[in-house]
This record gives structure tokens, C-alpha cells and sequence, in this order.
């Protein structure tokens, strides 16, 4: 009998890739706003309830809910949804856990990059670093502390927490989103171009997640970012070359994006590097750790 698997955050990229990874394996659920096949089972965090026929046999629970970072300008309404899809969202899931008794035998929550904060230096963050002091380290920060009420409650064996870069997919994402202008020959590097962008291939993340899921030695915080470092002009240079095309514009400037954004801009414009030693250390290989490697995989078609 496989193990069953409930994943949230079921509308996104690495839910529906991550789930084509391990459906032979597991028996895999999601938890989503509206239901649509069998496998899917409606949550609303609003009104603070959850179909509990999810959670029948379950063993393992992984969080990708998650309200989209980089999708709408830092209003203070704004701020409060992303925080709140992230920690209620987590909340529901323990409640539900303890009204019906089970103790998950892992806890596997998404977390971000942005933990060490959104700042350009030449430190390199490891996971035994402390958080930064802007907003998305906040969000960051309640995030994990969220996922470490699990075990806290002893509602689940481990606690697995993966601290996301910069997902790079044609699909949707950052990379979707830098393609049209290089494309049309207007593609130029964001501020001074010199912040790092810490990322990872698509592939590679879901297959952490799996990784994660199967091997119950894994457990705390994880950088999830490719070993190969690249700036906001390196990746934008390198796409350009993937695709052909010239760079010919200069760069975006920064005040321009602070207008365009306010201050989401800041997580466009700054970046550090983070190591993924730690990650590799317990076993797993990067399929993608290159990134002209990565992009010409993944803009193969455009080709």
C-alpha cells in the first residue's frame, strides 16, 4: 500500500511537477481552493476549513501554499496575504492534524532564499546563518516557525524546511518573465546588474522535494539554490546567448523600478549567494548545477 502524500499550494509549478516525480511511488493529494479531480480535496483559509477526507491514512504533508512574492506591489493589505498564506494555511493543517490524531512521519514546508535577507554582499549564506531584517526575511522567518510547530506539537517524526532560489522554468516564473524582451531585442540586466540571483532549474527542486521526502535522515532548513553562482547580468546575458539575440539596451535603472514596483523593487535589485554544500553533503546531485546547461534545456524548444 503506498504511502499518502498531501501536497498544498496545488495550482503551482513545483506542486504539479513534483507530483508527475513521485505519483508511482506515493498515492498523492492536494489541497486546493477548488476542487476538480479526485485526487484534490477544497481548503479555504478564509472561512478556516478543509475538507477532512484529506487527511485519511496520511503520512506525509508537503506546503507549497503560498501567495506569489513577486506578483503584486508591497501594500500593506498585500503584506498581510503573503504572511497569512503561508503561516494560517500551516495552522489549519496542525489544527486538522491534532482534532483527528495522526502524526505525520514528515513535515516537508517550502520556504525562501530571501531567510538571510535581500541584500547585495560577498558573503556566502549557509544555513547556520542568522536571518536578514527586511520584510521577506520576516515573511521567511514566520514561515519556518510555522512548519516547526509541527514537530514542536509532535504532530509530525521530522521537519524539512527548503529554502527556495529563484525557480527557472519557460513555464512560468522568473525566466517567463525576462524571455519577451530578449526575445524582441529589448532584453537589458535590472539595476546595476551586479546583484546575485541565487536559482535553480525546475527539475532540480522537485527532485530535492522527492529527495527530501525519501530519505527520513533529511531533516531542518536547506539552501535549495544551484552550486553554480550568477548575477542578474549574467543570467540575463546568458539567456540572450541561448536565444541568439544581442543585448543592446542599457541597463534598467534602479530608480525606474522602484517606481514601477515601490518596495518589492528591493528583492529585484539586491541578492546574495547561498551554498548549497549542505544539501549535496547529505547525498543529493544536481542534475542542472550549470546554468547555460540549465537554460539551454529548458529554451530548447525556442530554438
Amino acid at each position: 500500500m503506498k504511502e499518502v502524500v498531501l501536497i498544498t499550494g496545488a495550482n503551482g509549478l513545483i506542486a504539479k511537477e513534483l507530483a508527475k516525480k513521485i505519483e508511482n511511488e506515493f498515492d498523492v493529494r492536494f489541497l486546493t481552493r477548488k476542487k476538480k479531480q479526485a485526487n484534490e480535496f477544497e481548503w479555504d483559509l478564509k472561512k478556516g476549513t478543509v475538507d477532512e477526507a484529506a487527511f485519511e491514512n496520511l503520512s506525509h504533508i508537503i506546503h507549497l501554499a503560498g501567495a506569489n512574492i513577486s506578483e503584486k506591489r508591497w501594500t500593506a493589505e498585500r503584506k498581510k496575504e503573503l504572511i497569512s498564506s503561508r503561516v494560517d494555511s500551516a495552522t489549519l493543517l496542525r489544527n486538522t492534524l491534532r482534532k483527528k490524531e495522526i502524526k505525520l512521519k514528515s513535515f516537508i514546508s517550502a520556504s525562501g532564499i530571501n531567510f538571510y535577507g535581500t541584500r547585495t554582499t560577498e558573503k556566502i549564506y549557509s544555513e547556520n546563518d542568522p536571518p536578514g531584517h527586511d520584510f521577506l526575511s520576516e515573511v521567511v522567518v514566520l514561515w519556518e516557525r510555522a512548519a516547526d510547530h509541527f514537530k514542536e506539537q509532535n504532530l509530525a517524526d521530522r521537519i524539512v524546511k527548503i529554502r527556495t532560489a529563484v525557480v527557472l522554468s519557460e513555464k512560468e516564473g522568473a525566466l517567463k518573465k525576462m524571455l519577451p524582451p530578449i526575445e524582441y531585442g529589448i532584453g537589458s540586466a535590472l539595476g546595476s546588474g551586479k546583484q546575485y540571483m541565487p536559482w535553480i532549474h525546475i527539475e532540480d527542486i522537485c527532485s530535492i522535494y522527492e529527495f527530501a521526502l525519501k530519505h527520513p535522515s533529511i531533516h531542518g532548513a536547506y539552501n535549495a539554490v544551484s552550486p553554480q553562482h550568477a548575477t542578474n547580468a549574467d543570467l540575463t546575458k546568458k539567456i540572450a546567448e541561448v536565444l541568439k539575440k544581442p543585448l543592446l539596451m542599457p541597463n534598467v535603472p534602479a530608480f525606474l523600478l522602484k517606481i514601477l514596483f515601490g518596495e518589492l523593487a528591493s528583492a529585484i535589485l539586491e541578492g546574495s549567494r547561498a551554498s548549497s554544500q549542505k544539501i549535496q553533503d547529505a547525498g543529493f546531485q544536481f542534475k542542472f548545477p550549470d546554468l547555460y546547461e540549465s537554460l539551454i534545456d529548458l529554451l530548447k524548444k525556442e530554438n
